[in-house]
């Protein structure tokens, strides 16, 4: 628990989260981008072996579910700070858990296209 009563609190846990929000949109697509290059690299060289189409295949989807992780867990550590707060640490009518509905949100979805990207996508 805090005890400093000032909304300030809220909003630098707030900051936190939707850093780690970008950084797990960061994650995701770097991600994507990772495992589609395997796909550019068999277009631009057909007779080359599959195995850098594996590699990339590996490294991208290990990067989806690192960013999905980062946004289940900071949404996670979020919710614990909420529940530490006072009421006079949260100004009237302020929304405090639309930031995190967020973050599930994305870790849901960097769940559902690493899921997608493995059965259907697998070199």
């Amino acid at each position: 628990m805090s005890n400093l009563d000032d909304p300030r609190v809220l909003f630098a846990a707030e900051r936190t989260l939707l850093a780690w929000n970008r950084t797990s949109l960061a994650l995701s697509a770097f991600g994507f981008m990772i495992e589609r290059s395997g796909v550019l690299i068999r277009v631009l060289r057909p007779d080359s072996v599959k195995t850098p189409e594996l590699v990339t295949f590996i490294v991208g989807l290990a990067f989806i579910l690192l960013g999905a992780f980062c946004a289940f867990y900071s949404a996670l550590q979020y919710g614990a700070v909420l529940r530490t707060l006072t009421r006079e640490e949260i100004p009237d009518g302020y929304r405090i858990r639309w930031g995190m509905s967020v973050n599930w949100l994305v870790a849901i979805l960097a769940s559902v296209l690493a899921l997608a990207l493995g059965f259907y996508a697998m070199p």
